[in-house]
């Protein structure tokens, strides 16, 4: 394993502190595991939380900032928050409106968050959950029952919170965060495996001309293994899976993430979208906003991933409104 890291056991606080000193406009409470906004909750404001294993940066505190969330909870590499760090961000967001939790769904997740969230409603917190389930590869694996959240929590997150930077209720910011999820589909391939550094090894044996069809973002296993093919072939096969599950017919308009794993060049994930763009265009569809790079990835995993989330004009309005986090920025 080579990594720069000082320690396997010390990997997510020396992360913070790094994040701490290259964010001044975030507050890193590393001792409670809270990045959060500077400056304290804003009165009357419903407060947006995700969060998550660490490992997907910049998801989910590269996306803590004005238009998206208030406030992360990053767990261990791989591994979910505890409540503990959910209750230490919702009373350090709690701005007198509630809070909506933006939760994936892996089950340490689910179970940690829900946990939190009921004994914030003991404390008199309103709190509403969604969740995020737009991986179309499986329907359960080890880590989920049911779809596994991936591309789609950053589109919940930047619509919801453009609609929480508004003034608007607790309810009617989950009920948006959930049309986001509903109206997203995502689908990944890997080229390689990802390495743990607690683990010190890749999660999984992947021969030099094999790739994963399907794969989720912590090495779940995917439908298949195949030997690799051209990219073109790649991104019709995604491209493909996702609309045999969706609702999208010629003339919609979409969003389009075209994301990479972690160790995929810029070069090769333009060269994708290339062809993805292409593809979608064949079937009739708009992409009316669209990001490629890396924005959920998988350590040091090869690959991509696609989500495709279907746009209407609300939407697309609050997709367009104002962000400003380290990783996502626009005015």
């Amino acid at each position: 394993m080579k990594k720069l890291i000082n320690s396997p056991d010390t990997v997510l606080d020396d992360t913070l502190a790094g994040l701490a000193a290259a964010h001044p406009e975030l507050a890193v409470d590393r001792a409670a595991r809270v990045v959060r906004r500077a400056g304290g909750p804003r009165p009357g404001k419903v407060a947006l939380i995700s969060g998550g294993g660490s490992g997907h940066e910049p998801l989910h505190t590269g996306f803590v900032g004005t238009g998206m969330l208030d406030a992360a909870c990053p767990g261990e590499v791989f591994t979910s928050p505890v409540p503990d760090q959910v209750l230490a961000a919702l009373a350090a967001t709690d701005g007198g409106a509630g809070a909506v939790l933006v939760v994936k769904n892996y089950t340490g997740d689910v179970l940690n968050f829900a946990l939190a969230a009921e004994l914030a409603a003991e404390q008199g917190v309103e709190v509403h959950t969604v969740l995020v389930d737009d991986d179309v590869a499986v329907e359960d694996s080890t880590y989920t029952a049911g779809r596994r959240g991936t591309g789609a929590t950053l589109v919940v997150e930047k619509t919801a919170g453009a609609l929480a930077e508004r003034g608007a209720t607790a309810a009617e910011v989950a009920a948006v965060g959930a049309r986001a999820n509903a109206a997203s589909r995502s689908f990944a391939i890997a080229l390689t495996a990802a390495t743990v550094p607690a683990a010190g090894r890749p999660g999984f044996d992947l021969p030099e001309d094999q790739i994963e069809v399907g794969v989720g973002i912590h090495g779940e296993p995917g439908r298949r293994r195949e030997p690799l093919r051209p990219a073109r072939e790649l991104a019709a096969e995604v491209v493909g899976t996702i609309l045999a599950d969706h609702t999208l017919i010629p003339g919609d308009q979409v969003i389009a993430l075209l994301g990479g794993l972690g160790a995929t060049p810029l070069h090769e994930l333009y060269l994708v979208y290339g062809e993805v763009a292409a593809l979608l265009a064949e079937r009739g569809l708009t992409v009316a906003r669209r990001l490629v790079g890396n924005y959920v990835t998988s350590l040091d995993m090869a690959g991509f991933s696609l989500t495709l989330t279907k746009a209407d004009p609300e939407l697309l309005e609050l997709w367009d409104a104002p962000v400003a986090t380290p990783a996502l920025h626009w005015s």
